[in-house]
């Protein structure tokens, strides 16, 4: 299948290391782009989570398939979210093509400016009450595996999926009155900066719409993430657009994107979960 060329790639909210990462419809997924610039939005490794018990084959392949994209010349910003926010004393740090900052504004060749972030700076919880959000995580992830059950169950009984979170989600309104805020408060700002789109993560929520406020408008965009939506921000022809894994029949009957050498993945893999647990036992 031949790679589809885009200016810029934005995902976000993989949350590797957990059990509710949708690691193998991601490598698919990015097995298929050629992006010039490839944007980790935050999120992508869970080191609040993080354990050296459970890191799949398909969560290293996820690495190396990012690895490997640096290495044909792709540009790779790490954005760094609150679940990964350990690498945030490694701001600005660089090595050739990959890039680690908080914050992130791309030039188009159309004039137009994109401001990226992740956005947990705008949310009170995590300013507040950092152990409630942790709290919050294991309970969510716990959440996502038990849908994994009910999933195959109902799955076996010819039944469609649900999201158990996508319904609590939708349905408490004090987290539909988050979301809503969370989207005002980054147009606002991103008006009063001058940008043209502002693109942020964190809230799971795939959106791409024009805000107003009583000082003019911005375009909101958000990647949305890859564990329930399992979606992904495109930006090329001077626009951007959301990506849907599960509207791309295509992407999903291919096989693995790659070949796994056991030997070196093993290698790899031990060395990969001793430097995490450094982060963890630093934080």
């Amino acid at each position: 299948m031949e790679k589809r060329k885009l200016s810029v790639a934005v995902i976000s909210d993989v949350h590797l290391g957990t059990y509710g990462c949708r690691a193998d419809e991601l490598s698919r997924y990015l097995s298929t782009i050629d992006p010039t610039i490839l944007v980790l939005n935050g999120d992508i490794i869970d080191i609040w989570q993080f354990s050296k018990k459970y890191w799949p084959a398909g969560h290293m392949q996820v690495i190396k398939q990012i690895t490997s994209m640096l290495s044909r010349g792709v540009k790779v910003y790490y954005i760094t979210g609150n679940h990964d926010e350990m690498l945030r004393r490694f701001e600005n740090f660089s090595v050739g093509d990959f890039h680690i900052v908080n914050k992130l504004v791309i030039h188009h060749c159309n004039g137009t400016r994109s401001w990226i972030f992740h956005g947990d700076v705008f949310d009170v919880i995590m300013q507040h009450s950092k152990w409630l959000a942790k709290l919050g995580a294991v309970g969510y992830d716990t959440l996502i595996y038990i849908n994994s059950f009910i999933n195959y169950i109902s799955k076996k009984m010819g039944k469609g999926k649900i999201s158990l979170s996508k319904k609590i989600k939708n349905s408490v309104k004090s987290a539909v009155k988050h979301i809503n805020n969370f989207e005002a408060t980054a147009a606002d700002i991103a008006i009063e900066k001058g940008y043209d789109y502002v693109v942020c993560g964190h809230i799971h929520q795939p959106a791409h719409r024009i805000i107003k406020n009583g000082e003019g408008s911005v375009n909101y965009l958000n990647s949305g993430d890859w564990v329930e939506n399992l979606t992904a921000l495109e930006f090329d022809n001077n626009a951007w657009k959301i990506y849907y894994y599960q509207q791309d029949a295509q992407v999903q009957e291919l096989h693995d994107a790659f070949y796994v050498d056991e030997a070196a993945y093993l290698r790899t893999a031990e060395l990969f979960k001793m430097m995490m647990e450094d982060f963890v036992l630093a934080s």
